[in-house]
């Protein structure tokens, strides 16, 4: 019996380290200080009429980087790209007016061959408008299934406004 646990221990033990070497958590994309200073490329609102309300509705301001832009011209985003997607609430002041509230969160995209699982970007979600605090992990994955429809636009939704 005492044999059977030691190689019972010893084969978990393998396991785990194999699991370890084969699947590496993916690096937290930082928060991105200074976007407000990159180039805006488009703002849009989702209201309450659309099936994607309940996740994305309010106004929505995109911001590129440097590299992004470059990325918009070309198609491929270079390394080293990031793309905000910055959401506030939408509010009816009462007198006809939509206007904007408060952040309810930031998206963010990061192009680095580390996440090389999910099309070469990697994704969060910032709740508010905290630096911190972030969405739940089974985001990341969630936003790759979604944007991995747009693989022939390099896995980017939006386009440069003219």
């Amino acid at each position: 019996m005492k044999k059977y646990t030691i190689l019972f221990v010893a084969a978990t033990l393998l396991c785990v380290a194999y699991a370890s070497t084969v699947y590496k958590e993916q690096p937290k994309v930082p928060y991105p200080e200074g976007f407000r200073q990159w180039k805006h490329v488009k703002s849009g609102a989702i209201g309450p009429k659309s099936k994607g309300f309940a996740q994305f509705g309010g106004f929505h301001h995109i911001y590129a980087n440097s590299e992004a832009l470059r990325g918009y011209e070309s198609g491929i985003f270079p390394q080293g790209s990031v793309l905000v997607f910055d959401k506030f609430e939408m509010i009816d002041d009462g007198n006809g007016n939509v206007i904007e509230g408060k952040r309810t969160s930031m998206d963010v995209m990061l192009k680095d061959i580390r996440y090389d699982s999910t099309g070469g970007w990697g994704y969060e979600e910032f709740l508010g408008d905290s630096k911190t605090e972030r969405a739940p992990k089974m985001l990341m994955t969630g936003c790759y299934q979604c944007h991995s429809n747009k693989k022939n636009n390099d896995f980017v939704f939006s386009k440069m406004r003219n």
